[in-house]
């Protein structure tokens, strides 16, 4: 009986032993370890450990995120539009005022802040203001791609929430993510719609939300060699607070494009497909579309080029060859 007794303890040991565990339980503060072995991976007393040579895409532990809420620093983490965002000037049609602008002050002071110094240093905020359509949002993501920053698009509903006093602290947990990569830029798209005008009906939140975006902006805590900008883009700039107005320094006008940006646009457009127009008729588009948005032009080429597509009857859709779509200037004045 005591060797049974001690052959059933050697047997429940043995058991707990080669007993494997899936992991550990998922919580706020940690992430599901998944029971398949992956790339990367190995088994190490039944727990799943990543290798150290795999390269880990996540940012390393940083201080200032220490006073953050894990969820909103993984929240804000996915408002990251792209790290190096590929764009060049050419990319935009026409502006040339605001393009040699914002080199100056914006572009080459985030490349070099050896050089730009004191006087000479960038400003923490830009504001783009002018029509719908007209390439804010493409102009906020050059800026990312030429001074090799991060690039964050952050909306309204971005930094909003249903409880009180966590659209602040999505404010601040921004901010601080932005610093730690940092050269960076944020675009704040329609940003009349998160810093309008404040007044004495305003609900205590979203004043509150306010106050911590300017604090951050430009507060006791900032610092002069900090390599973060604010764009942000409106087509109501006369709604934006007037301390929010006074923090965005530089301000630019992005008016519609000119005859020779609008056909540039169409040109560019128009080259990744079939088409049989010539140079004369690229100038004869671009005269008979005065008034046209850079976003209108887009609309109306993809128009044209549907314009083939309706001609084919429905026989001869799934036999016709695509080197026979062609578009015509016939076809393109029809959609004008």
């Amino acid at each position: 009986m005591k060797n049974s007794g001690q052959d059933q303890g050697t047997l429940a040991c043995s058991y707990r032993q080669g007993k494997k565990s899936l992991g550990t339980r998922r919580g706020p503060n940690n992430r599901f370890i998944p029971p398949v072995m992956g790339r990367g991976m190995e088994s190490t007393g039944g727990v799943l450990q990543r290798d150290n040579q795999c390269p880990v895409a996540e940012m390393e532990p940083d201080d200032r995120l220490k006073s953050i809420d894990p969820k909103i620093i993984q929240l804000i983490k996915n408002e990251i539009m792209d790290h190096k965002p590929h764009m060049n000037w050419e990319d935009i049609a026409g502006l040339s005022y605001a393009k040699k602008t914002i080199k100056e002050i914006v572009v080459w002071p985030l490349l070099r802040p050896d050089i730009f110094t004191g006087l000479r240093g960038p400003p923490k905020g830009l504001l783009l203001f002018g029509p719908p359509g007209t390439g804010k949002t493409l102009i906020g993501r050059c800026i990312a791609s030429q001074s090799k920053s991060t690039f964050f698009c952050i909306s309204a509903s971005s930094l909003t929430s249903k409880w009180v006093g966590e659209g602040e602290k999505m404010v601040r947990g921004l901010f601080q993510v932005a610093r730690c990569y940092q050269p960076a830029v944020i675009f704040i798209d329609e940003v009349d719609s998160l810093l309008s005008q404040r007044c004495d009906g305003e609900h205590e939140a979203s004043r509150r939300i306010k106050t911590e975006f300017l604090v951050q902006l430009d507060g006791a805590a900032t610092q002069a060699e900090e390599r973060l900008l604010i764009i942000g883009a409106t087509n109501r700039p006369q709604e934006i607070d007037e301390a929010a107005r006074r923090r965005f320094v530089k301000r630019l006008y992005i008016p519609l494009p000119d005859s020779e940006a609008r056909q540039h646009i169409v040109s560019r457009l128009m080259a990744e497909q079939n088409c049989q127009l010539t140079e004369w008729d690229f100038i004869s588009i671009s005269q008979q579309t005065e008034g046209f948005s850079g976003a209108d032009m887009a609309n109306l080429c993809r128009e044209a080029a549907l314009g083939p597509i309706r001609s084919i009857p429905f026989e001869q859709m799934e036999t016709i060859c695509a080197s026979q779509v062609s578009i015509t200037l016939q076809q393109r004045y029809t959609t004008l």
